[in-house]
């Protein structure tokens, strides 16, 4: 099983010392297995915004541990389709959320977020979270 953790977990757990000791036994359970995937995108959102070069660069290293999957023109468009099909239903998210969709549906991983808008992608999406 492969897994697809969302920016908002790996927030919790690397800078924020999260207060969640499941999540974090979790995503370290997820690690310790081999099954964390990453894409650029989640990786971009999780290093922006730190303006502290040496905080920067210590989570840099730390998430270079984890290989990117490489995104094709596929997950793309598909993550086109999703927003769609959820924006037709009055669903409306942010472009790397049905990025992550799509590349979840396309490679079959699951998704492990807290961000509870993936409930409601999941009404109208063939996607499976954690």
């Amino acid at each position: 099983m492969k897994v697809l953790i969302d920016t908002c977990v790996w927030s919790k757990v690397l800078r924020h010392k999260s207060s969640d000791a499941a999540m974090s036994d979790k995503t370290i359970e997820l690690i310790k297995n081999g099954s964390v995937v990453m894409i650029g995108p989640i990786r971009q959102e999780l290093l922006s915004g730190i303006s502290n070069g040496s905080q920067f660069n210590k989570l840099k290293d730390t998430l270079a541990a984890f290989e990117d999957l490489t995104l094709e023109t596929d997950h793309y468009i598909k993550a086109a389709e999703f927003s769609n099909i959820c924006r037709k239903r009055g669903v409306q998210g942010s472009t790397i959320d049905f990025l992550i969709c799509a590349v979840a549906n396309i490679e079959n991983i699951i998704i492990f977020t807290t961000d509870k808008d993936f409930e409601n992608y999941k009404k109208y999406l063939p996607i499976t979270l954690l």
